[in-house]
């Protein structure tokens, strides 16, 4: 791409302050009670007049110091300069969809007060109290959006109580009709004044809507839908209408093969951006896309590249600013409304997430190896840095840090993220961990890699070396690389991560006798499949949520379809034996390693009973080797609960210092109950009567 411009982004001395500071001052290593404290920028808004910039904090209760156990909460704060922000709302306000209202003068959120339905909410800019601007009866606002001059919000609810179906639950006929019993979502369009109002107008919507979006001009708009509110139909079956909403009816559909990503109409309303896949085959939406919105026409801008396109935002010169993944890194690129090339910008060492443009004002959300995502906002190719949370940061002493690429056994070349040991690498090479990404139509990038699946550097701090591979499979090398995994289960995607840890002990990096696995999902896949058929390469496994038997995978999940045109192209009748073959628990005659494997039990993407079946199998044929099941009650696909998460991190952390650390296969198991921090209630230090409690 010779004919583009680039710039190379300067990096503001706020970025660079913690690294600096670190390095002078009295430095410790990060743990999983630091883990359990982080805090992050979510959604942003910018103000029409650009001045400010609307943004949630999320964090999590601090269990490590006794705050009761819960979900994630968000905070609503306002930037209008650099480290210049004030809190909106108080603290037991969890805002979401936050933005602003037409004329600027208040910022608007989605909340449920109490046991309320969610509704629509606002404050004014210039400090005041939080009123309710939009409801309707008996259902909960999902997403809104304001017409331009301000005097209508459109809604989209859920789709109201069956009240002969509650009242039959309620009288003991509780029974649930599988994938069945679901209804649309609706739409209502609600007149804002100073009273909520009590009849919003109704308008239909074409099948199951689950995002929608308003033009400039306040009469067309855009709906997702898909033949069901499936899962799998999310997935393969997703298509945008152009939708005339004074009508209420389609007036075409952007017939995109494959899987919708991110969608922003353009201000003269002519265009779409739309990230989408390129056929149905295409196991991710990365590819940027321009759609005519008269015609239904639409155009790849990106097809084949070995990038992905992340997120996308019209800017009001109608240039369109794209956030864009290329390996492990990410540019800031922009193209003009008849799709050619306006700029590129490198961002250093951030790592761009989501972008959003209002007045002039461009805001990204970042992060990089040394923070999570912060606010920044570009001017003149600069990025500057608005937020600065987690300030203690600074007295963490964090392993370094880059992307390290090697050679596969074909040929190919495999990048990722390799982190260091605090310290540096010891002779003989240092422990090492394998982590994992799932998917596997994701990819690691080089920016914030610490989390609580994730070893990152808390692991560093105990000694280890970590890294993050983008093997076969992954995104933003390309659609090309990413279908190499399809039709061939383990390989080379499998191999590919062997072919890493061999390239990493050749360099004197890594201990080859001393290297571990993890990984959650498609990442647990990896991790099962490491400790059975790669046993010999792996000392210990920590394996998340993963598969472990092909053949009965497809009878649980919900992905059947996705899973056939992504991944497998074939479905188990087709070859009962080769799906067999590529199962963990096939191979668990050749298990060596220490397991642990952990499952949230209410998962609906890979089923608890995948574990059980790779735990029992160990158990029963291999009862020499240490294998440990923990089920997470209330948790899905993913922990999301505070005590779940640093229970995870407290087992995957000690299950390594046991076995990988000391090289011991055959060390005793840890104790089972977790190892908190004193200032967690439960702890040894707790002295707290449970049965003085409520």
């Amino acid at each position: 791409m010779t004919s583009r411009l680039t710039k190379t982004a300067t990096i503001t001395a706020t970025l660079l302050a913690g690294a600096s500071l670190a390095a002078t001052a009295q430095a410790r290593p990060m743990t999983p009670e630091d883990v359990a404290k982080l805090e992050s920028v979510g959604a942003m808004a910018v103000s029409p007049d650009g001045t400010r910039i609307a943004y949630t904090t999320s964090s999590l209760p601090d269990v490590t110091e006794g705050e009761d156990n819960g979900g994630f909460k968000s905070e609503l704060k306002i930037a209008t300069a650099p480290d210049v922000a004030r809190a909106y709302l108080p603290d037991d306000v969890s805002p979401g969809g936050v933005a602003f209202s037409p004329d600027g003068r208040m910022v608007t959120f989605l909340w449920s007060k109490d046991k309320e339905d969610r509704a629509v909410w606002g404050v004014p800019v210039d400090g005041g109290t939080y009123t309710k601007i939009a409801a309707v009866e008996d259902t909960g606002v999902r997403s809104y959006r304001f017409s331009p001059d301000g005097g209508t919000i459109y809604l989209l609810t859920g789709p109201g109580e069956d009240k002969q179906r509650e009242k039959q639950r309620k009288a003991g006929f509780n029974s649930k009709v599988y994938e069945e019993e679901f209804k649309p979502a609706r739409m209502f369009a609600a007149t804002v004044g100073t009273e909520v109002d009590e009849s919003p107008r109704e308008i239909a919507l074409p099948g199951f809507v689950s995002a929608f979006d308003v033009a400039a001009d306040g009469r067309m708009g855009i709906v997702e839908t898909a033949p069901t509110p499936l899962v799998d139909d999310s997935y393969t079956k997703k298509r945008v209408n152009i939708f005339d909403l004074n009508a209420g009816e389609v007036t075409n559909v952007i017939a995109t093969p494959g899987k919708i990503g991110d969608v922003e109409i353009s201000p003269d309303g002519r265009q779409l951006s739309l990230i989408a896949g390129v056929d149905m085959n295409d196991p991710a939406a990365t590819t940027l896309h321009l759609v005519d919105t008269v015609t239904g026409e639409y155009r790849a801008l990106n097809a084949g590249a070995a990038e992905a396109a992340t997120d996308a935002e019209w800017l009001d010169d109608g240039r369109l600013a794209v956030t864009v993944d290329v390996g492990a890194q990410s540019v800031l690129r922009f193209y003009n409304a008849d799709g050619s090339l306006a700029e590129e910008i490198d961002p250093g060492a951030l790592i761009l997430t989501g972008v959003e443009a209002d007045g002039g004002t461009l805001a990204v959300r970042a992060d990089s190896p040394s923070h999570p995502s912060e606010l920044f906002v570009v001017r003149d190719g600069s990025f500057q840095r608005w937020t600065s949370h987690n300030p203690w940061l600074a007295d963490i002493d964090m392993g370094e840090q880059r992307t390290y690429t090697y050679t596969a056994r074909d040929g190919q070349e495999v990048e990722g993220v390799l982190i260091l040991p605090v310290g540096g690498v010891p002779e003989g090479g240092a422990p090492t961990i394998m982590n994992i990404h799932g998917g596997p139509e994701a990819h690691e990038s080089n920016g914030w890699q610490t989390a609580y699946s994730k070893p990152g550097q808390m692991a560093a701090g105990k000694g280890y070396a970590v890294f993050l591979p983008n093997y076969r499979g992954s995104t933003a090398y390309g659609t090309a690389f990413s279908k190499q995994h399809q039709d061939n289960y383990t390989d080379p995607e499998f191999t590919d991560i062997v072919d890493a840890k061999r390239a990493l002990v050749a360099e004197g990096i890594t201990d080859g006798d001393r290297t571990g696995i993890t990984g959650g999902s498609y990442g647990g896949y990896a991790s099962a499949w490491g400790a059975t058929y790669h046993s010999a390469e792996y000392a210990a496994s920590v394996m998340f949520v993963g598969i472990s038997n092909q053949v009965s995978k497809f009878g649980t999940g919900d992905i059947p379809y996705e899973m056939y045109n992504v991944h497998s192209r074939k479905w188990p009748w087709d070859d009962w034996v080769k799906m067999l073959e590529v199962s963990p628990v096939y191979h668990v005659d050749k298990a060596n390693t220490p397991t642990l494997i952990m499952h949230g039990e209410e998962d609906t993407r890979v089923d608890p009973g995948q574990s059980l079946e790779l735990y029992r199998s160990l158990k029963v044929r291999k009862p020499d080797v240490p294998v440990r099941m923990v089920f997470y009650p209330g948790e899905g696909h993913g922990n999301r609960q505070a005590g779940s998460r640093y229970d995870y991190s407290l087992r995957m952390l000690e299950w390594f210092d046991t076995y990988l650390m000391t090289g011991d296969r055959r060390a005793p198991m840890p104790d089972p109950r977790p190892q908190l921090a004193e200032g967690a209630k439960g702890s040894s230090a707790d002295d707290t009567d449970d049965d003085s409690e409520d």
